[in-house]
């Protein structure tokens, strides 16, 4: 980050310096100065809001806002920060009076949404959302949507969400992990274990739709691993969750066998796994 605000100041003095070779006059060059120190803070907040620490992002957009309290992409940037740091309540009290701002938009009332999920508030989110118009498509209006629909047990809205979610975004994998899940619960094991799988096409080292493949897998009584991409560790752990998912079966003398495994294959002492196994024993 330093290096490129670095490399930003070196174009600054070539272009001053160029300008002032022309007879640039100082309020010329304040502008000028300006122009480029609002480019800057631009890079900086998209990295803040992508690759920065949320907390660090949440003190940049705090001090940022309160010497320019109006300026309502800071408001966005802190709000989104806070989500991410995990404060989805003060989230939605800037939510809240972006969407009643007149710089108010459809992404700002996506966003509150969001934020009123997060606190298990889904009647609340559902009217936010059914304040967006129809002709708002994007990822995270429909991801939200499909969310609510669960929350609702209206199964049929959330499967059409969430398959045009998965649609709209490169990178469907937890969307479709969340869609799995949403099978997991109504029973449909055969639907979850093929969104699990189809997730893990698209990342396969996301370790909550292995689990979550072991799982729908599991309460169809194949305790074997699926043949995916997991390290020794995670071998373990998925042969672990296999073996619990067994025992609350009924399939005790399986899920001995399997905690028996799940110790022999990690690389260190597996505890819960012992300690799983010395309960039955007992």
């Amino acid at each position: 980050m330093r290096h490129a605000k670095l490399s930003m100041l070196g174009l600054v003095a070539l272009s001053l310096l160029s300008a002032c070779g022309r007879g640039m006059n100082d309020a010329e060059v304040q502008k000028a100065m300006k122009d480029v120190n609002v480019i800057d803070e631009s890079n900086l907040s998209d990295i803040m809001l992508t690759v920065g620490d949320p907390n660090e992002a949440v003190t940049y957009f705090s001090n940022a806002l309160a010497q320019n309290p109006d300026r309502a992409d800071l408001k966005r940037g802190l709000a989104k920060s806070l989500v991410r740091a995990g404060k989805p309540t003060e989230a939605a009290t800037i939510w809240a009076s972006l969407v009643n701002s007149a710089e108010g938009t459809n992404d700002d009332r996506v966003g509150y949404a969001e934020s009123l999920v997060r606190q298990n508030k889904w009647d609340e989110a559902a009217a936010e959302l059914n304040r967006v118009p129809p002709t708002h498509e994007t990822f995270e209006r429909y991801r939200l949507e499909a969310m609510v629909a669960d929350s609702r047990k209206d199964w049929k809205r959330a499967d059409s969400f969430y398959e045009i979610a998965s649609g709209l975004t490169t990178k469907p994998a937890n969307v479709l992990n969340n869609w799995g899940f949403s099978k997991l619960t109504r029973q449909d094991y055969a639907g979850a274990e093929r969104l699990f799988v189809e997730a893990l096409r698209y990342e396969p080292g996301l370790f909550t739709a292995k689990n979550n493949l072991v799982l729908a897998r599991s309460a169809q009584r194949k305790y074997d691993l699926p043949v995916i991409e997991m390290t020794q560790t995670e071998r373990a752990e998925l042969t672990y969750t296999a073996a619990l998912a067994a025992i609350k079966q009924g399939d005790v003398t399986v899920g001995k066998g399997l905690l028996k495994t799940a110790i022999d294959t990690h690389p260190q002492h597996f505890e819960a796994a012992v300690r799983s196994l010395e309960a039955l024993g007992s």
